[in-house]
């Protein structure tokens, strides 16, 4: 099979792709309980499928999580590690960082664990012979991909970090050999922060493009 022609994409579909990266937000508080239509989630799913993976292993899983009972056991390890978190900050950065809502594991009716199975692609993978982690970048890209359909689709999803891995490990029942790499919440949306809220909450501003480009080398100190 030989290379095709390229598709040409026009200004309307070049724009529609920014703002859809542009309109992308964390979300953790503006989900609805309705729950998310079937064949969007395929959609969104397909779209995370259709990432880019180091020697085509495409060493993901998505473990779709609606049980109450099992949420709920999500969310008090959530808990326990937040707990442990908010001990790292001091003064006005701890009440700011109390004052954040940093999951919406039992306000959105779908939970999403995305993982990368490192054995997939057996010993030796193209690609990853010489950095052993482009399996774990690749399922980041599957993440991404997800994290923007989803946006198209009107669904918003959340990233929730805040986890020992050895607890979801246990509740989910995740082998040794694959690791999990997101967890997300995910749910219709009817209103979204116009910047990131970390943002828009004090935490911390967005760096200058320019500030992060840098030609053939990193800048002199």
């Amino acid at each position: 099979m030989l290379p095709q022609p390229a598709r040409r994409f026009d200004e309307q579909e070049r724009q529609a792709l920014y703002d859809i990266i542009n309109a992308r937000r964390d979300v953790r508080n503006e989900f609805r309980p309705d729950p998310v239509d079937p064949d969007a989630l395929w959609r969104i799913l397909a779209a995370a499928h259709a990432a880019p993976s180091v020697g085509f292993m495409q060493p993901w899983d998505f473990l779709l999580i609606r049980d109450p009972e099992l949420r709920a056991c999500v969310h008090a390890a959530f808990l326990r590690a937040n707990a442990e978190a908010e001990e790292l900050f001091d003064g006005d950065r701890k009440a700011l960082y109390r004052s954040l809502k940093l999951e919406g594991i039992l306000t959105s009716p779908l939970n999403i664990c995305v993982t990368c199975d490192r054995t997939r692609g057996g010993k030796v993978v193209l690609g990853r012979t010489h950095n052993s982690d482009m399996d774990l970048y690749s399922t980041v890209c599957a993440v991404q991909n997800l994290w923007l359909a989803a946006r198209a689709e009107g669904v918003g999803i959340g990233w929730v970090s805040i986890f020992r891995p050895e607890d979801l490990r246990g509740l989910l029942g995740i082998p040794d050999h694959v690791e999990i790499v997101a967890y997300l919440c995910a749910g219709y949306v009817d209103e979204l922060y116009t910047t990131p809220e970390l943002e828009a909450r004090g935490w911390r501003k967005r760096l200058e493009l320019e500030s992060v480009i840098h030609e053939n080398g990193w800048p002199a100190t």
